[in-house]
């Protein structure tokens, strides 16, 4: 597939540097965000700034969204006014990377079915990381023709791109990833504050067990950032924890029953009613230096 033009909707922690990428390779790109000051550094990179949806998503190959609920993916496609399906030409691929539910995706499939439109979920992992550094790993749900039609474009923000069935499955497979990163998020936390309790010095800690059976990407990325004190967002709480409801509500109609993920609910919830919504999901740490351990138990408690 010959794709010369890319609309992208979203420039966020994510966003902004995927997009750079595609600046980087060539590509002519839209691009529209509700803030425009977040699109700022990659309109000086060449991307062309929109003020809606549909006008970022005119006389493109393929439109990109990667933004944060999916009620905001729903508005920035289907908008009667201002959504991208208004702009797009016919033969198009629309590629939501959002982490979103299934059950919207495969209404998005199907909506972009019958105006002529190829649209896929796609939803990545690798955090802020991976975007800046082009490490992503892609998780694709659509018609196996969308993927063979993209896979290779998309291999500008990483070379993994897998395929893992129709409209929805994308955003199931990033389902897996959340439940998986809620238990690391755990384990790396608890590792981190015994290593301290014990007067070990924790870095070493963190670096050697790292490269051993105990190494995941929470410990070994956000490690060091729990270490310096440093809870901004590779990957906010709020929309983590909204990714963990997401799951659960899959799990609840399959009558799946994971307690981990129920515990990462309870407290992430916390911390996002007490203020810390905005920070990075290291900051669970936050629960093993504080008074905070006690109000999740009290929560459970009067469940």
């Amino acid at each position: 597939m010959d794709i010369k033009k890319v609309g992208f909707i979203g420039t966020g922690v994510m966003g902004a540097p995927m997009v750079g990428h595609l600046l980087k390779a060539g590509y002519e790109v839209n691009v529209f965000t509700r803030t425009k000051e977040r699109a700022n550094g990659v309109i000086e990179q060449g991307a062309k700034w929109c003020d809606t949806p549909r006008e970022c998503a005119e006389g493109c190959d393929v439109v990109i969204s990667i933004v944060g609920y999916p009620d905001d993916v729903r508005d920035v496609w289907t908008n009667r006014s201002t959504g991208a399906f208004k702009g797009m030409k016919k033969g198009a691929y629309g590629i939501d990377m959002t982490t979103s539910s299934p059950e919207l995706a495969s209404e998005l499939f199907q909506r972009g079915k019958a105006l002529g439109f190829n649209m896929v979920d796609c939803p990545v992992t690798g955090g802020d990381i991976g975007a800046r550094n082009a490490t992503l790993a892609m998780l694709f749900g659509g018609e196996q023709e969308s993927y063979e039609a993209l896979k290779d474009f998309l291999k500008v923000f990483g070379e993994r791109v897998e395929y893992f069935g129709n409209a929805g499955k994308g955003q199931l497979a990033k389902a897996c990833n959340q439940i998986a990163v809620a238990a690391t998020m755990f384990s790396a936390s608890e590792a981190i504050a015994f290593a301290s309790q014990m007067g070990l010095d924790v870095e070493k800690v963190i670096d050697t067990l790292s490269a051993g059976a105990a190494g995941s990407f929470s410990l070994r990325s956000y490690g060091p950032r729990i270490l310096s004190g440093d809870y901004n967002p590779g990957f906010k709480i709020a929309h983590f924890l909204k990714d963990i409801e997401i799951a659960l509500k899959v799990c609840d109609s399959h009558g799946i029953n994971l307690p981990c993920l129920e515990l990462a609910k309870k407290a992430y919830t916390v911390l996002n009613n007490i203020g810390h919504g905005e920070k990075g999901t290291q900051a669970l740490y936050l629960f093993y230096c504080s008074s905070l351990m006690p109000d999740l138990d009290a929560t459970d408690k009067n469940k």
